[in-house]
């Protein structure tokens, strides 16, 4: 087998693993994005362009978890004082002092931290 032939066997490998891993995380952040149901199909193996069908969007339901990770994550991007600033403003010293109602209102304001604009 000459150099030629084996690369391009070795292209076309890397290029199914990529897809495959490609298939891998998009099925792995529809399940932790909890956007869609769970499908039960086979393993995507090939990238496809097509566009998602648009179904009626559910509302959310936000856990402290979830609103923990968006602050966490601004923290760690050098916002931790608008971070704490937000908590401050409603007069508790913690995340878990938040009200569950008031998970959205605050994921909103957090969200927002070091957007341009």
């Amino acid at each position: 087998m000459g150099k030629v032939s084996e690369l391009s066997q070795l292209i076309e490998e890397l290029n199914r693993c990529g897809n495959t891993f490609i298939g891998i995380s998009e099925d792995l952040k529809n399940l932790f994005s909890g956007s869609e149901e769970a499908e039960e199909t086979e393993p995507k193996t090939k990238v496809a362009k097509e566009t998602p069908a648009k179904a009626p969007k559910k509302e959310k339901t936000l856990s402290l978890e979830d609103v923990r990770a968006v602050m966490a994550d601004k923290s760690r991007k050098g916002y931790t004082a608008e971070v704490k600033a937000l908590l401050t403003k409603r007069g508790i010293n913690k995340l878990s002092d938040v009200d569950a109602k008031d998970y959205a209102a605050l994921l909103a304001e957090v969200e927002v931290i070091g957007d341009a604009g």
